[in-house]
């Protein structure tokens, strides 16, 4: 199964997804969301714009400025909200995809915050060791998912975020893997992106892989594929890979 972001076509109908499914997909493939934040000279909502990564189970990461006033909100009230906007170019919006995530934000301490940021937000490297930014992650709590009119529907931190209870050599070998697939196999990575997710041609690169599957960015777009089996560790990572490369070329047009 394969979703991709606005801007490129998808192979797989979003209305098959569950709720839950489509949000991971959806928090996953965006590069950007709106932060709302709690002023804190007068408590108003304040709404900015943010760069946005996800860590292996699904946890939101930002890179924020002491300087940006959502920050100093942040840290006088954790408490915030991501919207994640999925309708596309659609004729009418309110008729697509979008998800709120509600919680606290705090600065990471993940292992892999760094390495995922900055391989899904690259320009973001020429900031990230200045000394007012750092690594944030926005804990969910709830989330509020709208597909469509009529399609609306509440869910908790169990079905936002994955389980890595047994994946943790998968954790351990994420960034290894994200680089062999980059440095040695940009072919693959193309055609995962050209064939199984509809999207165009173009330097495709990996930037995370996790249980569920692995991301995709290419020159502002953004493909998400899902694995057929569910992966935890680097040889099940290897295999889905190398099954999904073979459908891909079976796939693929004879010229």
């Amino acid at each position: 199964m394969a979703v991709t972001d606005p801007g490129t076509p998808s192979n797989a109908p979003r209305d098959t997804l569950s709720p839950a499914e489509a949000t991971r997909v959806l928090t996953r493939r965006a590069l950007k969301a709106s932060l709302a934040t709690l002023e804190s000279s007068t408590g108003h909502p304040y709404a900015s714009l943010v760069t946005i990564a996800t860590d292996v189970d699904g946890t939101p990461l930002l890179l924020i400025s002491t300087l940006a006033l959502h920050t100093k909100n942040l840290l006088a009230d954790s408490r915030a909200s991501l919207l994640f906007d999925g309708t596309d170019a659609a004729g009418d919006p309110l008729a697509g995809g979008r998800v709120t995530l509600m919680g606290r934000a705090q600065k990471s301490e993940r292992a892999t915050a760094r390495s995922r940021f900055l391989a899904r937000q690259p320009l973001a490297s020429g900031y990230a060791d200045f000394s007012d930014f750092a690594f944030y992650e926005l804990v969910p709590e709830r989330a509020h998912f709208i597909g469509g009119f009529g399609r609306i529907v509440d869910l908790e931190p169990r079905d936002l975020l994955l389980d890595l209870a047994d994946a943790a050599s998968l954790v351990a070998g994420h960034d290894d893997i994200v680089a062999h697939m980059n440095e040695d196999h940009a072919a693959a990575n193309a055609l995962y992106a050209t064939v199984l997710a509809g999207a165009p041609s173009g330097p495709w690169s990996m930037t995370g892989i996790d249980p569920e599957g692995f991301d995709l960015v290419c020159d502002g777009m953004t493909a998400r594929l899902n694995f057929d089996n569910r992966v935890t560790s680097p040889d099940d990572a290897r295999r889905e890979l190398v099954a999904l490369v073979v459908r891909a070329r079976e796939r693929q047009p004879i010229r």
